[in-house]
């Protein structure tokens, strides 16, 4: 089952644009079917296999000649050398859409084709299946379900078991592969520190705390915390700033690119055991933060999104960034409307006043739009960024 993506019509446009696109974005996200779908005449290279990497890294010149229909390099961070001769190629061919790129290194990649592709390149970044894409295959899922599957497209596409998958993909992908990235002696420290960001999750990182329990330095945990999220595992929303008194929190919130991985981490393995679980709120929240992260990259966009808390502990989950405009967002797993939802946001408008254009529950019920605040289903969290009469389902 193939699931239509909603960055296929952002990655064709840049297409039309530029000369290269580089596709970044977790492993098993999609973006080698994405990109082979969209690019049929490309040839394809699969940089992860040893003779082809081989190949490339002994004659780059070699290995790129010929390839005028086109060429799609998966997984570039392997061989960054390239970079700098199809820089070469596409200054005088000036070919639209000549070549594709994927990889799966956020921070890495991304200095590496800056500095070799500047204005050369379209940057997009495909990141596991929305809601919104999920509900093209017509499949009904409750919010346990969301929260146990996760959204990775093989998991929905073949029905595996989640906790066999994401066992899999754990020890797949981020063990061995971190493991080699950050030279890890000892893994068991390594473990114990991605299972305590798991139940982390939503919270404001402290790495001295998790240095103590542990056991090794901040700065070990400062590097690790940025391997996974150079790797995409790990989401760090940061804080928002004003020129307000208030003093404002200015360490970033935890959360994980995929809910389905944090549930594995967490040992919840079925859906009763989360809707149990002491963390399920928490997890709900990961969910719609990162449902509006996905909206905003499978368009082009920056994400623009924040969060707000000061010292008294006055929170918004979520502060979306327009211009000189906020909107402030309230996210709670509760499927039942309570007016103390609105607590935050209130006290959000009377600090920010003027700034905040609207204010936002999401939550697991009915949807409901008034004049001085609005309420939206989490399946229909991106309705935050639309305008209150587009909205659908929704009611005065």
């Amino acid at each position: 089952m193939l699931i239509k993506r909603e960055l296929n019509a952002e990655l064709k446009n840049s297409a039309k644009q530029y000369p290269v696109v580089t596709v970044t974005g977790p492993r098993q996200s999609g973006k080698t079917t994405l990109v082979k779908k969209y690019f049929p005449k490309h040839q394809y290279y699969n940089l992860e296999e040893p003779d082809i990497r081989e190949i490339a890294q002994a004659d780059p010149r070699g290995f790129l000649a010929g390839k005028d229909k086109g060429l799609i390099l998966d997984e570039i961070q392997r061989v960054p050398e390239l970079l700098s001769y199809i820089q070469g190629i596409v200054d005088k061919t000036k070919k639209r859409g000549q070549f594709i790129l994927t990889g799966s290194r956020n921070f890495e990649l991304m200095e590496t084709v800056t500095q070799s592709l500047a204005g050369r390149t379209a940057l997009l970044c495909l990141l596991p299946l929305s809601i919104n894409e999920l509900k093209t295959t017509h499949t009904q899922y409750t919010v346990d379900q969301y929260l146990l599957k996760g959204f990775y497209p093989r998991v929905h596409a073949e029905n595996l078991d989640p906790t066999k998958a994401y066992r899999n993909y754990y020890q797949t992908y981020i063990e061995r592969d971190l493991k080699a990235l950050i030279h890890l002696r000892d893994l068991n420290h390594f473990q114990k520190f991605v299972r305590l960001c798991a139940g982390r999750v939503g919270q404001v990182f402290n790495a001295s705390a998790l240095a103590s329990e542990v056991g090794v330095s901040v700065p070990t945990i400062n590097s690790w915390i940025s391997i996974l999220q150079e790797s995409y595992i790990v989401f760090l929303l940061q804080p928002y700033y004003a020129n307000i008194r208030k003093r404002l929190t200015k360490s970033p919130k935890l959360y994980f690119y995929d809910v389905g991985l944090a549930a594995y981490l967490l040992g919840i393995e079925n859906e009763t055991q989360m809707s149990r679980d002491p963390l399920r709120g928490a997890l709900f929240e990961n969910t719609v933060v990162m449902e509006l992260v996905k909206y905003r990259f499978n368009r082009g966009q920056d994400h623009n999104l924040y969060f707000f808390r000061d010292e008294r502990h006055h929170e918004i989950d979520v502060v979306i960034k327009t211009g000189n405009d906020l909107t402030g967002v309230e996210i709670k797993s509760s499927a039942t409307f309570h007016a103390d939802f609105l607590k935050g946001l209130k006290y959000f408008e009377k600090i920010f006043k003027s700034k905040v254009s609207r204010t936002v529950v999401i939550h697991a019920g009915d949807e409901h739009l008034g004049k001085e605040f609005t309420v939206l289903n989490y399946e229909n969290a991106a309705g935050v960024f639309k305008d209150k009469e587009k909205i659908p389902g929704a009611h005065l």
